[in-house]
Formats: structure tokens, sequence, C-alpha cells
């Protein structure tokens, strides 16, 4: 890793002054990836104030957690699987190969380096959506730390598992309909959708287990003053099992996959 960091640093550093450059297209981009919560914070806002509090979720809960849900909206933005499709048929994978380095190291560096950019486009957004709803929360100096520590490490959890569902597709064409039941298990297992708090018990219990919850859920609650100290720490150590276990997935897969292409460029 040590001689990966200057790498790692050269692609961010570009990835992110391309962003700046474009950075009307930027905010483009972001504002409709942000569309999906705001849907969100506007139907359980709604709901809190008819039905009040839901297993700890009030109007404020609700309105701090997709608020903060729009940040970590943000941070876990990562490589589309599908696009290792046109990769593997077009044969541009072929000049990744020629690289020393693999394209996920290239891949992961260039999108957190993106996100620097997104992020500061998403400040002024969050601002107006914290003025418009007034969320009643006052995390902490160490809640703010760790949401942002949780937030990164989220990121990398959900962009291995990604680039592993992308890399499907040197066996088959067909990888997407593979991929769209782990999207919609993320759905509804992440706290995407909804607050697992607000889920049957049984759910929340599986969703403690699959990586989807440490991607989503569990950086949102640590800022919005839904965890211990313990509980963050806790939470903290599952996200390192899963980047490891993610990781080691990507590797195992990795090497086979590359066994098996045959497509050439042009």
């Amino acid at each position: 890793m040590r001689n990966l960091a200057p790498l790692y640093w050269a692609e961010a550093k570009m990835s992110m002054q391309q962003q700046a450059q474009y950075r009307g297209v930027a905010f483009i981009n972001v504002l409709g990836f942000l569309i999906e919560p705001i849907v969100y914070l506007v139907v359980w806002r709604t709901v809190a104030e008819q039905a009040g509090a839901i297993n700890g979720y009030g109007v404020d809960e609700f309105t701090a957690y997709y608020i903060v849900w729009t940040l970590v909206r943000v941070f876990n933005l990562a490589l589309a699987p599908g696009a290792w499709d046109w990769w593997v048929s077009s044969g541009r994978i072929s000049n990744d190969l020629l690289h020393p380095v693999s394209p996920y190291h290239r891949n992961l560096s260039g999108f957190a380096g993106a996100k620097i950019v997104w992020i500061a486009v998403w400040i002024p957004v969050a601002i107006f959506l914290a003025l418009l709803f007034r969320p009643g929360i006052q995390p902490t100096l160490f809640q703010a730390g760790m949401l942002f520590v949780s937030a990164w490490a989220g990121y990398v959890i959900r962009f291995n598992i990604l680039y592993v569902m992308g890399l499907l597709s040197f066996w088959t064409t067909r990888a997407q309909a593979l991929i769209e039941v782990v999207i919609a298990l993320e759905l509804l297992l992440s706290g995407r959708l909804v607050p697992m708090a607000v889920m049957p018990q049984w759910v929340q219990d599986v969703s403690s287990w699959l990586p989807f919850k440490w991607t989503f859920e569990f950086p949102i609650e640590v800022f919005i003053g839904q965890l211990t100290t313990t509980e963050i720490w806790q939470g903290l150590g599952y996200q390192a099992g899963w980047i490891l276990i993610t990781s080691a997935g990507y590797v195992l897969l990795w090497k086979r996959a590359i066994k098996k292409f045959t497509a050439v460029g042009s």
C-alpha cells in the first residue's frame, strides 16, 4: 500500500480537478442523486407528523436521518457494475490490463477524489434542507468525526460490492439480472429506503449480518445520535471486517476473471 500511495494521490487529484473543471455538470449530477432521499424525507416526515414517533424516530429524527442520508448518498457513489459489460465486450479492458496496477485502485481513488467536489456541491443543498425542515439534533464533534470515518469506510465496502458484481461480466453478458437483485436487497436491508428501526425485528437481525447496513444506515445513525459510543466503535469494527471480506472477494475473483477474458479492442 505504501507503493500505491502516490498512485492514489495522483488519481484522486486528477479526478478532483476534472470534476472542478466541470462543476456545473457535477452540480446537476449530484442533484439528480439527491432526489431519492429528499422524496423519502418528505414522505416519512409526513408519516411521523400524522402517526407520531416510530421506535425512536419522530419528525426531528426522520428529518435529520434523510438530510444526512443525502451526504451518505454522495459518499456511496461508486462505479456502476453495468460499466463492465461494455468494457469487456468492447475490449476496452485490454488497455487497462496493460497498466502495472489493477484498474481497481485507479477507480477506487478516482471516485474518492471526485467526492471532494461532490461534497462541496452538497453543502449548499444541505444548508437549504436544514433551513427548510429544521431538524432538531445537536451532534457532538465526536459524532461528526465518526460520520466521516464511517462514511468513507462505507464507500469502500459499497465500491467493493459493486466491483465484484461487475466482474461477473467476464462470465456472462446477463450479469445485470443478479446485480438488480443485490441492489433490491440493498434498498430493503441498508436503511436506504427507511431506517431499520421501523422494520420488523427479524429484518433488523438479518441486516446486521449483511454489509448493506454498514454502508448506509450506520454512518447516518452515528451522526444523529441513535448509537452509543460503544455501538459506534463496534460498528466501525464491523465495517473493517466487511472491508477485509469484500476486498478478499475482489482479489480472488479478479485473478479468475482476467483468465476468462478473450475480447480484443479495435
